[in-house]
């Protein structure tokens, strides 16, 4: 009754445990962005269908993956590679898509955040992720941190799947959100020039936590000492110090990575004037 997708760009390493994570389907498609290492032998060799695409942008390359494949069934549960689907999870899934509504086009489950070994329950920002679709009625928007659009009701599951972000070290991390912030930075100098806009009522009230966010990061970005301030609600606002170590590492972390996209907003301010 579900198909599964995992999306992967040199991904040998962590690929494995994800497909593992999803033997009860027989429908499993891993959508590669023309990786350089094994990921393409490896997902072959267990089983999955492989399709390439020159990656152009998370929600084009998402949206291409969900409407250009053919699934074998209605329901599609989407995944990185570095995530894994707990066997409760599973089995609530597919128990639920069995007698689902008709108005019911998507499901969202909580997404544990686990590093040092330890689930990141405090300081993990952003915990409720969208993923189990009627690809027909859902389409992503914005090419960095993507918002799935929903055409239809979104039901919410009690069972949690794992992530994995630092599974290959914290200098692959900071590689990552070294990209990320400079599209942030980008995206930050289009949404200045007016082509975005953003609502403080939705960034409080809207009933999807993703479309929240969005709202939430757009409106933050007008703030002045955005390190400082996420760094503050880190620790104080979300209590990340409640998971140790680790919780304290993560709130540093995203406070850097704040500030290499305060310092790249400067940066391409100071270009656009000198333009």
């Amino acid at each position: 009754m579900i198909s599964v997708l995992i999306l992967t760009k040199n991904e040998e390493q962590d690929l494995p445990g994800c497909i593992e994570s999803v033997r009860w389907c027989d429908d499993v498609h891993v959508f590669d962005s023309y990786s350089t290492d094994l990921t393409v032998e490896v997902a072959r060799r267990l089983g999955g269908t492989v399709t390439q695409r020159v990656f152009d942008g998370y929600a084009s390359h998402r949206n291409a993956a969900l409407h250009g494949i053919a699934f074998r069934y209605p329901w599609v549960l989407i995944l990185d590679a570095d995530e894994r689907i707990s066997p409760a999870l599973a089995e609530e899934m597919c128990r639920k898509v069995k007698a689902v509504p008709q108005e019911t086009c998507a499901y969202r489950m909580r997404r544990r955040d686990i590093f040092m070994g330890r689930w990141l329950k405090h300081a993990q920002i952003t915990p409720y992720y969208i993923r189990l679709v009627r690809p027909e009625r859902v389409h992503y928007e914005r090419e960095i941190n993507e918002v799935l659009i929903v055409d239809g009701t979104v039901e919410e599951l009690e069972g949690t799947f794992d992530h994995y972000p630092f599974s290959k070290g914290i200098e692959h991390w900071i590689a990552k959100h070294n990209q990320y912030s400079s599209m942030e930075a980008v995206r930050w100098l289009e949404e200045r020039q007016g082509k975005f806009d953003f609502s403080w009522k939705e960034a409080l009230l809207a009933k999807d936590p993703a479309v929240r966010r969005y709202h939430q990061k757009g409106l933050f970005y007008g703030f002045p000492g955005r390190p400082l301030i996420k760094f503050a609600y880190m620790m104080l606002g979300r209590r990340a110090f409640l998971d140790g170590g680790p919780g304290i590492a993560y709130a540093i972390l995203q406070s850097i990575y704040e500030y290499f996209i305060v310092l790249k907003q400067k940066e391409l301010l100071a270009r656009s004037r000198d333009a």
